[in-house]
């Protein structure tokens, strides 16, 4: 069938494969041109058995109707092949449809671009996940719509030395976005969604969670419900559930879906970190911080931290109070010169009528303070005094008759400057 097809459309037709009354047919066509009586080989080419045909034949109409006869088979002809090849093209034709429709989306694929147009519309957040590489940005991208391709993002990516600077975080980012557009988003530090606060040295836990909540949003509330999860906060044991001082200062950045108490752990993972990397182990930590908060709270300059340090261990070697204007002022949660009343306090905080260290921390102590607090200046000091509260200078003695002097000192510093101390 197919070899029939194919000589019909193509018109490789034989003779020898023409039917028998087909070829009357032709016969009689041709028969029907050389009886043409001006046809100049009429009388040569007509055979004798057509010419007895002839001669056999009545009048003209007759031979007309012979010859109608023999025109039918013709055109049955012409229209059998002309079905035949309507046939072929609708079989041709059927193919190349179902090619079509199977090779489509290949050819599509093919030729269509890897990559949206841009810029991109709406909003959506992109999580770069913690030493994440090329292609798992690139896969989160994808999943997002943000990009069309992870071809089209790792082309834009290896094009661009900034690429292997991308920062873990959150970006706002549109969707079906230019690979290139996305990663200049990416590569930028500033476009992360982040919490950014500094914790200074020396402040109460109730003076560092308004400073979170500033930051983030969250309420203070939740902070504070947060330093009650003991179980939670990774203290170390020797902290017995207290959080004061473990706040670690320093600048954090907190991922926008961080809550309190992802944030109150970090800090004092943090604290701990720094603690561990000084060599303190977890049952000396409580004892380091909480001297450590002293020092935050006392010493007026760097170089005076580790002396404080030292007057510390010396009066509590001697059995003697600490006398601390700074554990005072924890009590009461008040900056300043504390007032007789609040030196009257029975709080056992109170280092003006209590010996040893306070309870715990009075403060959340820096690196400085806490490297002071573990390993102290030696020194033979019980007593400091700070004599220009403008420049912070303090004196130290070992003596109670040099410290009254160094007193004295201070004193005078107050009467030239009123209003001052």
């Amino acid at each position: 069938m197919k070899d029939h097809l194919e000589s019909s459309i193509f018109g490789d037709h034989d003779d020898h494969d023409v039917p028998a009354h087909e070829a009357h047919a032709l016969d009689v066509h041709d028969a029907h041109e050389q009886d043409d009586p001006h046809h100049p080989d009429a009388a040569a080419a007509t055979p004798p058995a057509s010419r007895r045909e002839r001669a056999d034949t009545g009048a003209d109409g007759g031979r007309g109707r012979r010859r109608r006869r023999g025109a039918r088979p013709g055109k049955a002809r012409t229209l059998r092949r002309l079905i035949v090849i309507v046939l072929a093209l609708g079989v041709i034709g059927g193919g190349v449809a179902v090619a079509w429709t199977a090779l489509r989306p290949v050819v599509e694929g093919f030729l269509e671009s890897n990559d949206y147009p841009g810029p991109g519309t709406g909003e959506v957040r992109v999580t770069v996940a913690q030493g994440a590489g090329g292609a798992s940005i690139a896969k989160e991208l994808v999943d997002s719509d943000v990009v069309k391709s992870s071809k089209a993002f790792i082309e834009a990516a290896n094009a661009d030395a900034k690429s292997s600077g991308i920062q873990p975080g959150v970006y706002v980012m549109k969707k079906q976005m230019r690979a290139a557009d996305a990663l200049a988003i990416l590569v930028d530090p500033k476009n992360r969604l982040v919490t950014r606060v500094t914790v200074p040295e020396g402040l109460w836990a109730s003076e560092i969670y308004p400073r979170l909540s500033a930051a983030s949003g969250i309420p203070v509330a939740q902070y504070q419900a947060a330093a009650k999860k003991v179980d939670e906060l990774g203290l170390p044991p020797s902290a017995k559930g207290r959080i004061e001082g473990y706040l670690f200062p320093a600048s954090y950045e907190f991922g926008p879906t961080s809550s309190a108490l992802d944030q109150l752990t970090q800090m004092v993972a943090e604290s701990t970190k720094r603690l561990d990397a000084l060599g303190i182990a977890p049952e000396r930590m409580e004892r380091v911080v909480t001297i450590a908060s002293l020092v935050e709270g006392e010493a007026q300059n760097e170089a005076d931290r580790s002396k404080v340090a030292r007057v510390v261990e010396n009066r509590l070697a001697a059995k003697m109070s600490l006398g601390f204007d700074s554990t005072v002022n924890y009590i009461f949660k008040k900056r300043g010169v504390p007032t007789q009343q609040m030196l009257d306090s029975n709080n056992p905080y109170n280092t003006r009528r209590f010996t040893g260290l306070p309870p715990g921390p009075v403060a959340n102590p820096g690196e400085s303070a806490l490297a002071a607090a573990a390993s102290p200046v030696a020194g033979q000091w019980l007593y400091f005094v700070t004599v220009n509260l403008s420049t912070g200078e303090t004196k130290f003695a070992s003596t109670y008759a040099e410290h009254q002097r160094n007193v004295a000192q201070f004193q005078q510093w107050c009467t030239q400057n009123k209003g001052a101390c």
